[in-house]
């Protein structure tokens, strides 16, 4: 079945920086568009950033554009988050998401915090 497992979360201080990872798992990564989406406590889940199945193309949130970096393994079936710069804001549980077969797959999420 489809999995997904997020790792690489934790506490930062301000101006700080983490990468986070997913491993998939279940179906054919390299085929599929790969995203990263945050809910921070209280808000609605929002998409972060995506990148291509061949990763040709990549599109970010404004609020992460220029400080998050997302990027792909095929040959290992892992999805990176890259998050330089992080801020108080970027605080957050940190899901990666596939979409397929008409449906969306969730990981279990990784808790990032950013405070002093």
């Amino acid at each position: 079945q489809v999995q997904l497992v997020e790792s690489g979360g934790g506490l930062v201080q301000p101006g700080g920086s983490l990468r986070l990872s997913c491993a998939a798992s279940g179906f054919t990564f390299s085929r599929y568009t790969m995203r990263w989406y945050r809910q921070a406590l209280g808000k609605e889940r929002d998409m972060v950033a995506q990148i291509s199945p061949a990763a040709g193309i990549t599109n970010y949130a404004d609020s992460v554009k220029g400080r998050f970096t997302i990027s792909r393994d095929n040959a290992k079936n892992t999805v990176y988050l890259q998050m330089s710069s992080l801020k108080p804001e970027d605080t957050a549980v940190y899901y990666c998401n596939v979409r397929l077969f008409g449906g969306d797959y969730w990981g279990q999420g990784t808790q990032v915090t950013v405070s002093s």
